[in-house]
């Protein structure tokens, strides 16, 4: 029987195609991983549902995990939960804001407007921010400015 823990050691080295910093464990993607003789099974959930990243981050788990030498490697998508923000680890939001990423608030199921709106600055900290747009680079981002150090910066939406 594999070990787990060998398992999640090389998935935190599958970096999510549109925040290179950032592997899929830390985002809160990877929901289960099944070992047996026959080979692992590993279940993930995208970030957004319409995530265009998906089928890149299926491929390079199941590569990733082969060329470490394990074999049989599954990866399916997870419909028995929801992404949310709240799943992005401690050390994630450190990776995102050192980024150059706004984080986004624990908001444990109940989202409002001045959550999406309200971020510290990854740049200088402060709490005077702005949201500019909703839509960012991609579907998982918001376009915010800072007043005080006058600098746009983008945000994970919190979800």
């Amino acid at each position: 029987m594999i070990r787990n823990d060998n398992i999640y050691t090389i998935l935190r080295t599958v970096m999510d195609p549109e925040i290179p910093v950032l592997s899929v464990v830390d985002l809160g993607m990877i929901t289960d991983v099944e070992s047996s003789n026959d080979g692992i099974t590993v279940k993930m959930i995208p970030t957004f549902v319409a995530c265009p990243a998906i089928n890149v981050i299926k491929t390079n788990i199941k590569d990733s995990l082969e060329q470490a030498g394990f074999l049989g490697v599954t990866v399916k998508l997870d419909d028995s939960i929801a992404w949310s923000s709240d799943r992005i680890s401690a050390h994630g939001k450190e990776v995102l804001e050192k980024f150059g990423l706004g984080t986004p608030v624990q908001i444990d199921g109940v989202l409002d407007l001045k959550q999406v709106e309200t971020v510290n600055c990854p740049h200088c900290g402060s709490p005077s921010t702005e949201m500019r747009s909703i839509f960012g680079s991609t579907l998982c981002r918001s376009i915010h400015y800072c007043n005080n150090c006058k600098q746009g910066f983008e945000r994970f939406k919190p979800l």
